[in-house]
């Protein structure tokens, strides 16, 4: 009886953390490292457990301060012994290694940057640690970008975790790398890795020499004397494969195949000498498949279930804006006084700001001997031990990020049928408990016949919100721009108040009710592309659920006009909503 998906996917993907583990024994430089997905846990622990017996980790937490991590002055022992003392950083100390970074997808982003500055002298790799959920922003792009592997061990069962890994002897792994030394890829092989890596929406360049760095190893492991086509579809699946971001175009039939020859011209074409027994027509010979769809293929088996929803939000959403480095929600500002801990600058503490004690004495500590050789010698004490000044004032800074808040606007007309709505008001409900988790506030507009009242204003209040969502009618016309126009000045109220708003529009967009109540179509849809408009000016998110049983060319245009990200979704389950609704939150973050 053969195991379930569920079960399947999660044997594949250990398997494919576990070569994963064995390659970067082999070459922990080259790869650059790996992406892991996955919370604390006996899964995590495991893998954690034989990464550290295979290679040499440096752990370096999210708080790590820039001295510690590249070098610097150890501000202790200078005031101590009066002279200029400096600290190897733990960047220098993982050279050849692996630097283990736990809760990556919340490392401030100075720490991010300067680790992925260093990444490119290749002198050591990074083993980023994700516990980020479904609807949190996961690590740095900048950061994901260039390791080599995507490992998601979140649905991976501890049972399935049991095989034992057989690790490679100090032998082994140097006749692995005097191999890899001598192993090179044809120029057939190298295009096809990046035909496919186009083919897939992978346009960093990053992705296809990774995929044949893995691939040299793949072979060096096995013992090769030359890549062959098997460590190419093994590079792809794990490399190019989680790292898709559109499907595949279908291949034109070809263009050169000659006409079939009508029937009417044998017919009447005169008579043929008959083919002789001897020597029947030869088949034409099999073509063996390319080598790109042979990698295409082994990538597109490993595509997560919930690829084809977000390939659809990030094919409109990337080429407007860039994926969230850190963070869940709302627009990060400075402070001065709360929030975020940043980097301390250079600055005089006024205003409000504090001076940063550590980071003034690191300032000014070089700077002693030459400071103390132009002061007199006092009649009566001693100098100074520490000579401060203006110059040498740092002060703190902080990181606050705003709230956000959700407006959903819901059409509660007659043209959303009664059973499309019903199911509405249910994946709203689903929608708003995880907006509850992740303590931002949720705000509900139901547009129908001549008004667009706001059902529940903007509140944290789960309670409150599905009370609301309990006596919601249905019927009547489609007030397209009175419920546009209500949830901008929603947003606009919830913007002076420092929230950022996020509108999430349930429509098949057929307006039909114009601002001033009265019927007609084209002067309704006039009104409703104005309104789209303006939500557009303001620069807020947005994204529109077409829940006609076709995709609607009207609320395609109401969309494109009002910059909203827009998904078609005839039947509305309340579980992909929320997961469409938490992906664009994350994209956008």
């Amino acid at each position: 009886m053969p195991e379930p998906k569920a079960s399947s996917d999660s044997a594949r993907a250990w398997s494919d953390a576990q070569l994963a583990l064995l390659a970067l024994q082999v070459d922990p430089v080259g790869l650059l490292g790996a992406w892991v997905r996955a919370g604390h846990g006996p899964v995590r622990d495991l893998w954690l457990g034989q990464l550290q017996k295979l290679i040499s980790c440096t752990k370096v937490p999210a708080n790590t301060d820039t001295e510690r991590l590249l070098g610097g002055i150890d501000l202790a022992a200078t005031l101590q012994t009066g002279c200029l003392v400096q600290q190897m950083g733990l960047l220098t100390q993982a050279q050849g290694g692996l630097v283990l970074l736990p809760m990556a997808e919340r490392a401030p982003s100075f720490l991010v940057a300067q680790m992925v500055q260093q990444l490119e002298h290749a002198t050591f790799g990074v083993v980023a640690l994700d516990e980020s959920d479904e609807d949190e922003a996961p690590v740095s792009e900048s950061l994901r970008d260039r390791v080599a592997f995507w490992l998601d061990l979140r649905r991976t069962a501890y049972a399935e975790a049991q095989e034992a890994l057989e690790a490679l002897s100090p032998s082994e792994v140097e006749r692995a790398r005097q191999r890899l030394a001598r192993l090179s890829a044809s120029d057939e092989q190298i295009h096809g890795l990046c035909t496919t890596a186009w083919a897939l929406g992978i346009y960093s360049l990053r992705a296809p020499l990774l995929a044949l760095r893995l691939a040299s190893v793949h072979a060096a492991l096995i013992d090769k004397d030359a890549v062959e086509d098997e460590d190419l579809q093994v590079a792809a699946r794990m490399v190019l494969g989680p790292r898709t971001t559109q499907w595949p175009a279908a291949s034109p039939p070809p263009e050169n195949e000659p006409p079939n020859e009508p029937a009417s011209v044998s017919d009447h074409a005169p008579d043929r000498e008959p083919p002789t027994s001897e020597s029947p027509p030869k088949p034409p010979p099999a073509t063996p498949p390319d080598i790109e769809e042979l990698m295409l293929a082994a990538a597109m088996a490993n595509l997560p279930p919930r690829m084809l929803d977000q390939l659809m939000l990030g094919s409109q959403t990337t080429a407007r804006t860039p994926h969230s480095t850190q963070g869940t929600s709302g627009q990060a500002r400075s402070a001065k006084l709360r929030g975020r801990p940043l980097p301390p600058r250079r600055g005089s503490p006024h205003a409000g700001a504090r001076m940063h004690l550590l980071a003034t004495l690191r300032a000014a500590a070089p700077k002693q001997k030459l400071r103390s050789k132009g002061i007199a010698q006092p009649s009566q004490g001693h100098l100074p031990l520490v000579q401060i000044r203006a110059e040498d004032f740092h002060i703190h800074r902080f990181e606050q990020r705003s709230s956000s808040c959700i407006i959903f606007a819901l059409d509660a007309s007659g043209s959303a049928a009664y059973q499309r709505l019903a199911e509405a008001k249910g994946a709203v409900e689903l929608l708003l408990q995880q907006s509850y988790a992740r303590r931002d506030s949720v705000c509900v507009i139901a547009f129908r016949g001549t008004s667009a009242p706001v059902l529940l204003p903007p509140t944290r209040s789960l309670v409150r919100a599905k009370r609301a969502l309990e006596g919601l009618p249905g019927g009547g016309g489609t007030p397209v721009a009175l419920g546009l126009q209500a949830a901008l000045q929603t947003a606009q109220n919830l913007k002076r108040q420092g929230s950022t708003p996020l509108l999430v529009v349930l429509s098949d967009g057929r307006a039909n009710v114009t601002l001033k109540g009265v019927g007609g179509r084209t002067q309704a849809q006039a009104d409703a592309l104005h309104a789209a408009g303006q939500w557009r000016a303001q620069g807020w998110n947005a994204l529109w659920i077409d829940t006609a049983p076709q995709p609607e060319a009207k609320a395609q245009q109401l969309a494109a006009t009002m910059g909203a990200t827009y998904f078609p979704m005839p039947h509305v389950q309340a579980q992909r909503m929320a997961n469409v609704v938490g992906d664009l939150m994350q994209l956008k973050a």
